[in-house]
């Protein structure tokens, strides 16, 4: 718990993390919140700033407002996309994530900044990890891709800074993070399973760490005042790792859903990819990416507070209340209460609300009134598979899902030009200048 009179300033605080995060941070007795964004204000208790991590006239104005916090949170980056359109990506992404973060890092700690938390990525230390052998703070680096090198520079940088000027760091790589709001591939699968499309991944036994918004924020929060996590480096996770159809599964159940799970030989799968130029997607499909957070849990005494089951159930909730046009489900413990869910005009349903419609209409029973039927018609999202638009009027969708949807990798693999090289946790960071421009699709607001 941070201590009184904290003072948090929080990058990328309008993005999926940052948005909870400081929701969390203003629900905390004695924490003021800096919420530093270049969208809106967060809150009416929150100081907001408009922050551009790349603005080059950012340092006019931050030094003062620096020096009212004793704790900076870092979560604003450009963040690895599919497709990257940069015509140098290695280059874009320094020069956010490494160069500008480490700019905006010396600022913080010439105004007298206590403690420095960077949100890098579980990429640092490679995309996948062999049976029974999960990655640890401890591991060499092995970054493969250019978002994965950028981050793991700036964590080079910020060990660097602290020697030299005292200020902690504390560093969290997390996985692939999932919550109310999430977007990305992680919807994508969302929106699939609801339209009762078949995955042929049933064969699949892999294993993969990922972590709740929940448990993610309430490990930042621990970070803030803590002293045993001064210069440390830790892996987050829920502490309970899944398969591919083993998220699937969970996914459709809290949906009030079956998994359309068919067995099909994975070694097919992958040459099916590899000829359609998704490799990279069938590697975060198949592949295992575990976490051992033994070091996180007994250097901070900190258990992950939300169970998978939980997280999976909010996340759900959420999804489907914003499809039927709800508000969706406030992350971080600031929950709606079902009773009080329902009792607002309009209420979209949940995944437990559908579920029960189900086996009310198995039973002869009518679907309430207000609540749409889960499969068929939907809201427009865009079919990865083909490019064809699903409009309201379609039907869902009969065959296998497009091997583009799933969520359980984080980014794209694209080569470094470095030759697969490891990278040791202390080795310098590469050579190679960053541009002193920046895109302004960099920041974590996305």
């Amino acid at each position: 718990m941070p201590a009184d009179s904290n003072t948090a300033f929080v990058t990328g605080s309008a993005g999926f993390l940052g948005t909870a995060l400081c929701k969390r941070l203003l629900r905390e007795p004695g924490v003021n919140v800096i919420a530093a964004s270049r969208s809106q204000a967060i809150g009416s208790r929150a100081e907001s700033l408009h922050f551009d991590l790349c603005d080059a006239q950012r340092g006019s104005a931050l030094p003062a407002v620096l020096e009212k916090a004793d704790v900076v949170i870092h979560c604003a980056a450009r963040v690895h996309v599919m497709a990257d359109d940069a015509a140098d990506p290695l280059t874009a992404f320094r020069a956010v994530n490494t160069v500008a973060t480490l700019e905006f890092a010396r600022a913080a700690a010439q105004a007298g900044v206590r403690r420095f938390i960077f949100l890098s990525s579980i990429k640092v230390n490679g995309e996948s990890t062999l049976a029974g052998q999960p990655f640890t703070a401890h591991d060499l680096c092995a970054p493969t891709d250019p978002y994965a090198l950028s981050k793991w520079e700036a964590e080079q940088g910020l060990r660097a800074l602290s020697r030299e000027t005292g200020m902690e760091v504390v560093i969290i790589r997390p996985p692939l993070v999932y919550g109310p709001g999430v977007k990305a591939n992680f919807r994508s699968l969302l929106t699939w399973i609801e339209r009762g499309a078949f995955f042929p991944l049933g064969s699949l036994d892999n294993r993969r760490s990922l972590v709740g918004l929940d448990n993610l924020v309430d490990l930042i929060i621990t970070c803030m005042d803590h002293p045993a996590a001064a210069n440390q480096t830790f892996l987050v996770s829920d502490n309970e790792d899944l398969s591919t159809p083993g998220l699937i599964g969970r996914l459709s159940r809290a949906m009030g859903k079956n998994s359309r799970l068919f067995p099909f030989p994975v070694s097919v799968l992958r040459k099916a990819a590899d000829w359609a130029g998704r490799g990279s997607v069938a590697s975060r499909l198949c592949d295992s990416l575990q976490l051992d957070i033994r070091h996180t849990m007994d250097t901070l005494g900190w258990r992950p507070p939300v169970s998978v089951e939980e997280g999976i159930q909010k996340t759900v909730d959420d999804f489907m209340a914003r499809r039927f046009g709800g508000e969706g489900i406030a992350p971080t413990g600031i929950d709606v209460r079902p009773e009080e869910r329902a009792s607002r005009r309009g209420a979209a349903p949940t995944g437990r609300d559908l579920r029960a419609s189900q086996e009310k209409l198995r039973g002869g029973g009518e679907m309430p009134t207000g609540c749409a039927a889960p499969t068929g018609a939907g809201s427009g999202v865009s079919n990865v598979g083909g490019g064809k638009k699903i409009r309201g009027e379609d039907s869902a969708p009969t065959g296998s899902a497009p091997i583009g949807t799933a969520p359980t990798g984080a980014g794209s693999a694209v080569s470094n030009g470095g030759g697969g090289k490891k990278l040791r946790g202390e080795d310098s960071a590469p050579t190679g200048a960053a541009p002193t421009g920046c895109s302004r699709e960099t920041s974590g607001d996305a």
